[in-house]
């Protein structure tokens, strides 16, 4: 398992961590009991403060997703199951309002901004040209 984070990101680090894990568990991606890397490996592997990625898996313990296993850290709890289509969509709405409130911004017209946002879904991975890792 690897986290996307982007430092540079109006998003705290923290948060990204925690919402990526909600979105990977509601989507059965990351099965009940399947362990997360270690803090310190997140920490290594981003360049970013130990505390930051211990605050985020904290939070998600405190909600009931994780559960902290002796000798084998962090795991997604075991009541932990995939979510209605209902609650998936509850995780993607806030991001697609602030794309849509950015999309009038720039002016762009309904079919504009959903060829975009179809063309993203066809190549997640693809970065605007003003994003930078």
């Amino acid at each position: 398992m690897n986290f996307d984070i982007a430092p540079a990101a109006a998003t705290p680090i923290y948060r990204q961590i925690v919402d990526q894990v909600r979105r990977l568990a509601a989507s059965g991606q990351l099965a009940p009991g399947a362990e997360l890397p270690s803090v310190r490996a997140v920490a290594q592997q981003h360049a970013i403060n130990p505390m930051t990625v211990s605050k985020a898996y904290s939070l998600l313990e405190a909600e009931g997703l994780l559960q902290r296993r002796r000798g084998l850290g962090m795991v997604l709890a075991e009541a932990a199951t995939p979510a209605a289509a209902g609650d998936k969509a509850a995780l993607l709405r806030p991001a697609l309002a602030g794309a849509a409130r950015m999309a009038k911004q720039l002016g762009l017209s309904d079919a504009e901004a959903q060829a975009l946002f179809q063309a993203c879904l066809q190549d997640p991975s693809s970065k605007a040209p003003y994003e930078h890792d």
